[in-house]
């Protein structure tokens, strides 16, 4: 089990006399993992590690990061718009025992904290985590302890269960190859864990975008018309998530044609480029919505079902559709059919946290509309299970196994966050203020099973809505 450890250390002497400094605490935490250190030490050297370290409930944004030596420096901005600097520098680097940060510029007085990465068994190590730090010092005499070690419990034991998690998944894929995977919508939410994902797992990732590359693994594509590809010829998959936000406004007919567009043209684009490679990848992953199945009541419906009515469906019938250059060059293409992405920063999560914590969180119209869900880190492993299961093509619902009614999501939300769920939304207020959008997003629903992932042997990481929230907002029991 994970071991705390808090102390206090006493002034220092200088010179004859005794010069009141500031109280350091020490906190320390222990975490087993299930792989040999070497794995461990290769998880946190990643590119992607800081990225899968930063609590999904913390308003912190990485702007620079060194890769680890001595003396490499990561820079993070605390909060929105104009937050604060927290630079970092690393020191003592090891990259088989482990690494310090020491705070140069941030929030507290002294911070100092020391990665040790301890060998048990030739399958089996301790990632041991030291912090020794002192509050501001304007507040560090009036404020108790706990109010600064109970943010590093709560994040801790989030960092600990995804460095455990994570590492238990690539250990399941340690044998086979790293590949090189390309990845549209890359700085999008779900675009950019994945690559953070993918790179602490050791594959090589290219960012295809829109601007002019800035960083070396970047490919300018063009979703609008023809592009140079050669660079893609002979890599391994490609994960296409690019595509206009549905949720960002009303539905006029131009954002319509919009989200529309963007989805089937640039689908098309793409998959048509890379089926003209002399080398084409061995598997496109072409993001999808169970959108296709429009608004249907329980029970759960599987990948067989058909098409459900109304512009989701017809937009995600177009926009499946539009990968069939891919499917005709023999490429492996999975639709995968993303239900609501339960992810603190972004999405249908993101934009309830605000209302709900104020206590103003409810059910919306009827309150009997199925949500199918599934956690930010399922989807990810999801999309990966997908490249590395040849069994998998055509529709794949990425959804957990248990959809909610939009009730029992907002109650369990509710419950979770430690506020009332009593301010209803009326479906006559949706439809006013949201129009068509609001109809088939909010009023609208479906109840959806990830037949064909289960069907794979995919392991669930998130099953239950309660635990995948607390997890995801840093209130685990």
């Amino acid at each position: 089990m994970p071991r705390r450890e808090l102390s206090g250390v006493v002034p220092r002497l200088r010179g004859a006399r005794t010069e009141p400094i500031l109280k350091i605490i020490r906190y320390q935490e222990e975490c087993p993992v299930p792989v040999a250190r070497e794995a461990l030490a290769a998880w946190h050297f990643a590119p992607g590690a800081i990225r899968r370290l930063i609590p999904p409930w913390q308003p912190v944004r990485v702007l620079h990061n060194e890769p680890l030596a001595d003396g490499s420096i990561t820079e993070m901005q605390i909060g929105a718009p104009l937050g604060l600097r927290w630079t970092a520098r690393h020191e003592a680097v090891d990259r088989s025992a482990g690494f310090t940060d020491r705070s140069l510029r941030g929030p507290f007085a002294h911070w100092v904290h020391r990665h040790d990465f301890i060998a048990v068994s030739s399958d089996s190590s301790t990632l041991r985590d030291t912090v020794d730090f002192s509050p501001p010092a304007s507040l560090g005499a009036i404020t108790p302890r706990g109010m600064w070690t109970a943010p590093l419990r709560q994040m801790f034991a989030f960092r600990h269960h995804r460095t455990r998690s994570d590492l238990s998944w690539h250990a399941r894929f340690a044998s086979g190859p790293r590949r090189v995977i390309a990845i549209t919508g890359a700085s999008g939410a779900v675009g950019s864990a994945l690559s953070a994902f993918l790179t602490t797992a050791g594959h090589r990732v290219i960012r295809l975008v829109r601007e002019a590359p800035s960083r070396s693994d970047e490919i300018r594509w063009n979703p609008n018309g023809p592009w140079d590809a050669d660079a893609l010829s002979g890599i391994d998959a490609v994960v296409h998530l690019a595509g206009e936000n549905i949720a960002s406004g009303r539905w006029t007919t131009q954002r319509k044609e919009r989200i529309r567009s963007s989805r089937v043209d640039g689908t098309r684009s793409l998959c048509q480029t890379i089926a003209a490679l002399r080398t084409p990848p061995k598997a496109l992953i072409c993001a999808s919505a169970i959108g296709w199945y429009g608004n249907r009541s329980s029970p759960a419906v599987s990948e067989s079902a058909s098409r459900g009515d109304g512009f989701l469906a017809d937009v995600t019938a177009a926009w499946e559709d539009a990968a069939s250059a891919a499917v005709g060059r023999g490429i492996r293409t999975v639709n995968l059919r993303i239900g609501i992405v339960l992810q603190a920063r972004s999405g249908v999560l993101g934009k309830l946290l605000l209302p709900f914590r104020l206590g103003a969180g409810g059910r919306v119209g009827s309150g009997e509309q199925g949500m199918s869900w599934i956690h930010i880190d399922d989807l990810l492993r999801a999309v990966h299970w997908s490249i590395e299961t040849p069994a998998l093509h055509g529709p794949v619902n990425a959804v957990a196994p248990a959809p909610v009614a939009q009730m029992e999501f907002a109650r369990t939300l509710a419950r979770v966050l430690r506020r009332p769920c009593i301010a209803p939304l009326p479906a006559p207020i949706v439809r006013l203020v949201f129009g068509s959008m609001g109809e088939e997003l909010l009023l609208g629903g479906s109840w959806v099973k990830p037949a064909a992932l289960s069907a794979s042997g995919y392991p669930f990481l998130f099953s239950d809505l309660e635990s995948a929230l607390r997890f995801e907002l840093g209130r685990m029991r």
